[in-house]
């Protein structure tokens, strides 16, 4: 009788700890939910789950365009004293938004910083990108381009009243950014030259008004803006190299139409010659 009471109190408490144990299907539903939810978590803070861009046909019902550009680097993409978007990029995105959804205010802007500006089009953050970016072959093999919208290159400013052009560099010192693509351009076009390198743009700016050095180099789309800003500096009417700023779109065949519009839309605009009085007045040469 005592062995049988004892191996029923055993078998009420083994039954106790299995339903302790095992979950109801409500809870075990919970407990789940929280575990893939927590492993997505951790997922999106170190690689972005998988997502597709839209096409022409998606963007089309949604009814707006999503657009990544820059907001900080002048003429191109930058804020106002309102702070409200500006520049001969902003001018292209809202002006491709109307023609393609043909209405106006149809667009929606996401700044980017550089290191972003391809990604964001792979992951399907945003339709397209408009932000400074040179098209070329190793990017081509993730994405694809539009026809150009502005042909950037190298270029210089100065000072000195006596330089005009590439020959009255010969044995100048010329200042230019630490680790840019602009040295190799100096040093192919330019050998004559001496180059210092510096860190930032103001420190350029410093050796330029200071005289250490005859002229300071970089990219014609940020020239533009350094002159507006420093009027005593001249621009050279020269480029050392081309550049073609373009369009970035996602890479497929499903996106065709949404290229194929994009790139009639610019050549369209070529040939009125809207983009080239939009660079003009936006003071890019």
């Amino acid at each position: 009788m005592a062995l049988r009471k004892c191996w029923k109190s055993r078998l009420k408490r083994s039954k106790s700890v299995e339903l302790l144990a095992v979950p109801t299907n409500r809870n075990l539903q919970r407990v789940l939910v929280r575990v893939i939810g927590l492993y997505l978590l951790g997922a999106q803070l170190t690689v972005p789950l998988c997502s597709w861009a839209a096409d022409l046909e998606t963007i089309v019902q949604r009814g707006q365009l999503i657009v990544a550009v820059k907001d900080n680097l002048r003429p191109l993409g930058f804020r106002d004293a309102n702070g409200a978007l500006q520049g001969l990029e902003i001018d292209i995105a809202q002006r491709l938004a109307q023609e393609l959804l043909g209405k106006s205010g149809s667009v929606v802007f996401k700044p980017v910083n550089n290191r972003d500006r391809l990604a964001v089009v792979l992951n399907g953050q945003v339709d397209l990108t408009i932000a400074r970016v040179t098209a070329t072959s190793s990017r081509s093999r993730v994405v694809s381009f539009s026809a150009p919208y502005y042909l950037d290159g190298t270029a210089l400013v100065t000072r000195n009243s006596a330089i005009r052009g590439i020959a009255d560099l010969t044995n100048q010192t010329i200042a230019v950014l630490n680790d840019s693509s602009t040295i190799a351009t100096l040093r192919y076009r330019l050998p004559q030259t001496k180059l210092i390198g510096v860190n930032s743009y103001t420190e350029g700016r410093a050796l330029l008004e200071s005289g250490k050095v005859a002229a300071f180099s970089a990219d014609t789309s940020i020239l533009s803006s350094w002159v507006q800003e420093f009027p005593t500096d001249r621009l050279l009417p020269l480029r050392l190299s081309a550049e073609p700023l373009c369009i970035v779109l996602p890479k497929g065949v499903q996106y065709d139409e949404l290229r194929r519009q994009i790139d009639q839309a610019l050549d369209r605009w070529k040939a009125e010659g809207w983009l080239q009085q939009r660079a003009i007045y936006w003071g890019l040469l």
